[in-house]
């Protein structure tokens, strides 16, 4: 959900409007998919070959800096939430804009913030770590008690983008029995598409200003999917890497965190003229494990990085959800 062309009050609104359209396409497809809201729900979608929608929020604007909100979001079946997304908010500091002396920074999260992470673990919904600065990072993996996830990122030990973790991330991800889930971005798997990147960056985002501009002068809203299209024209100019940079990445958080630590975080939305070579959609997964294959992982450790890894922390989360509305649970999650 993009902060950029939606008003601050309408945050919840606009979440709460997606997440109906979901439910409005399992009601349509219902041989083909279903909602999930546990790991045994996925498991019982893919044992009746369906797709498993689980629903997330990417972005902790979306809660509008309440509580009754981020509770009521669990209710219809949110089951984790990024808690920033490239924009900081009202008690968390994102990657996207850490830097833009501009924007009001919190030092990670505030205390409200800590409390957000708090109330997500007594819910049972995961904490999503991809997207926020540093800082953020670390106040949440210190006052979480259950482990975390980072949907989409990927090795900044690798490639230098600050969407990326570090090794010592990694490491604290792998202490928190937390997974990170490999972002498939040409410029997070791949430094010198990155670098490319970062050189057409004002020339790109200034296309993007004068498409909203333009807009807004017409008396019209500007369209999200619109402005992400004109980005991906100007991605499309960059030569994509080799699907090994990709590999690369699941490889070094697999020798760093452990590969019980590790997933595919795909974030295919919005990248399709971004993605490696030979990378187009889901249906080019199986070539991810065939590299892997060839790369001498066990079928064992390659079902933990195709999700195993993520519906074990799921269940993690579950169950100190089950704990802490009991009244029992103590400390960080157990290892």
């Amino acid at each position: 959900m993009d902060p950029e062309t939606t008003d601050p009050s309408n945050y919840a609104k606009r979440a709460l409007d997606e997440i109906d359209s979901v439910y409005q396409q399992g009601a349509h497809h219902p041989d083909r998919m279903m909602m999930a809201y546990t790991v045994d729900d996925i498991e019982r979608a893919h044992k009746e070959k369906k797709l498993a929608a689980l629903m997330g929020i990417e972005g902790g604007h979306a809660i509008q800096d309440d509580l009754h909100l981020l509770r009521d979001f669990y209710r219809i079946g949110v089951r984790y939430m990024t808690l920033t997304w490239s924009n900081t908010n009202n008690w968390a500091d994102s990657s996207g804009d850490i830097n833009d002396a501009k924007i009001q920074h919190h030092n990670g999260l505030t205390d409200f913030g800590k409390q957000v992470v708090l109330e997500m673990n007594r819910l049972g919904m995961m904490v999503d770590i991809s997207h926020v600065a540093d800082k953020t990072f670390w106040d949440a993996v210190a006052v979480s008690k259950a482990p975390v996830i980072a949907s989409h990122s990927a090795a900044r030990a690798l490639t230098s983008a600050p969407r990326n973790m570090t090794d010592d991330m990694l490491r604290a991800v792998t202490k928190n029995n937390g997974v990170v889930m490999v972002n498939f971005f040409s410029g997070f798997v791949d430094e010198t598409y990155w670098q490319a990147a970062q050189a057409q960056g004002k020339e790109r985002d200034a296309a993007v200003q004068a498409y909203f501009e333009k807009m807004k002068s017409e008396g019209k809203t500007p369209n999200y999917v619109d402005a992400e299209k004109i980005q991906e024209e100007w991605m499309a100019r960059i030569p994509r890497p080799p699907l090994k940079s990709l590999i690369d990445h699941i490889d070094h958080i697999a020798k760093i965190a452990g590969v019980d630590h590790v997933g595919l975080g795909s974030d295919f939305d919005g990248l399709s003229g971004a993605l490696p070579e030979g990378i187009h959609s889901a249906a080019d997964l199986p070539k991810i494990t065939q590299t892997l294959l060839d790369r001498g992982y066990s079928d064992q450790d390659i079902k933990k990085i195709l999700g195993g890894n993520l519906l074990r922390v799921m269940r993690e989360v579950e169950r100190v959800s089950r704990e802490m509305q009991a009244g029992t649970a103590e400390g960080k999650a157990s290892k």
